[in-house]
């Protein structure tokens, strides 16, 4: 089966295009070539998606079995596509986001008929707006799209809803006693799902032609509470974390940035109900749990001094939260 992939190079879709590679998939990669990781057994095309131009230019008149776009985040950039590969694919596959899901919900257990509205994140709300654009399409064109919702998906980031972005800081702060921060009180429920168990999931879905037409979430089944994230990625370190409680609604003032993303994903309780996809997929299931997860993740890190370094800039970004709640 021929794949392309419009990037594949990202912390979710490495775990997926090695995962492709192993089940005999022909797998391109379409990217600028600014990324470091190779994925041995994929053939490179190098083009950037946002100039259509020189996309048609590297792929010619090819037809691919599946084609999956991992960076696409706004309608326009949907529209491009259905430009591009109108004609060009049996099956088009979009990344969207289960945060695009009700917020706050109505019922605690999410599907994929769950509503999908989210007032408090533009991110959010820019994956709905490319999901409606495909279905139009195959609604009124026939256009063969497949939409896949992954929720937090880790491998070689430390996932945490305050200071994730800047890799190691969180494990530095625990190491060093630093204070970090835990929105609310810590027991709203959230989940965790490794790459590589996401990856057996979504590769099951390639060029399946039951998902035509169909949206899926892919996610563990492990429900872990944000206290017990925090106290896992210490037992991994051997160190207690120094964990202060900071509401939402505060962190949103203070930085707005991070204050989208916890009043619009992370501060709600998700319990994900992954029936669809396992219907599809009948030997889907997640085993990597989080507390071996991260373990896995922090050996990552250790294995190169060079991933490990921190600037005093994102140190200093969260010490100006905690100083404003403090005051």
């Amino acid at each position: 089966m021929k794949v392309l992939f419009i990037g594949g190079t990202g912390n979710i879709s490495v775990s997926v295009s090695k995962l492709a590679i192993e089940r005999n998939f022909d797998l391109y990669l379409l990217n600028r070539g600014l990324q470091s990781v190779t994925i041995e057994g994929a053939t490179t095309i190098t083009a950037d998606i946002t100039q259509p131009s020189q996309v048609q230019a590297a792929l010619g008149d090819q037809h691919f079995d599946v084609i999956v776009n991992w960076i696409a985040f706004h309608e326009n950039d949907i529209e491009r596509d259905l430009n591009l590969f109108r004609g060009k694919c049996n099956q088009y596959i979009f990344i969207s986001s289960a945060s695009a899901y009700q917020k706050p919900l109505t019922h605690p257990i999410i599907t994929e008929s769950t509503p999908l509205a989210n007032p408090y994140w533009e991110y959010s709300r820019n994956k709905i707006s490319c999901e409606e654009r495909l279905l139009r399409a195959y609604r009124e064109e026939g256009f063969p799209m497949t939409i896949v919702r992954p929720s937090h998906t880790y491998d070689t980031g430390i996932p945490v809803a305050i200071g994730g972005r800047a890799k190691y800081l969180i494990p530095q702060r625990i190491l060093e006693g630093k204070p970090v921060i835990v929105h609310g009180d810590g027991t709203s429920l959230w989940t965790l799902t490794h790459s590589q168990d996401f990856a057996k999931g979504f590769v099951g879905l390639l060029g399946h032609p039951q998902a035509i037409g169909h949206a899926f979430h892919i996610t563990s089944d492990f429900l872990l509470t944000w206290n017990q994230i925090y106290e896992q990625i210490g037992d991994a370190l051997g160190v207690k974390p120094n964990i202060v409680h900071m509401p939402s609604e505060f962190i949103d003032k203070i930085d707005p940035n991070i204050g989208a993303g916890l009043i619009g994903d992370k501060m709600w309780s998700v319990i994900f109900d992954n029936s669809k996809v396992k219907r599809l997929v009948p030997d889907y299931v997640a085993t990597i749990p989080f507390h071996e997860g991260i373990r896995r993740t922090l050996t990552w890190f250790q294995a190169d001094e060079s991933r490990m370094q921190v600037s005093d800039e994102d140190h200093g970004h969260l010490e100006r939260i905690l100083e404003a709640y403090h005051a």
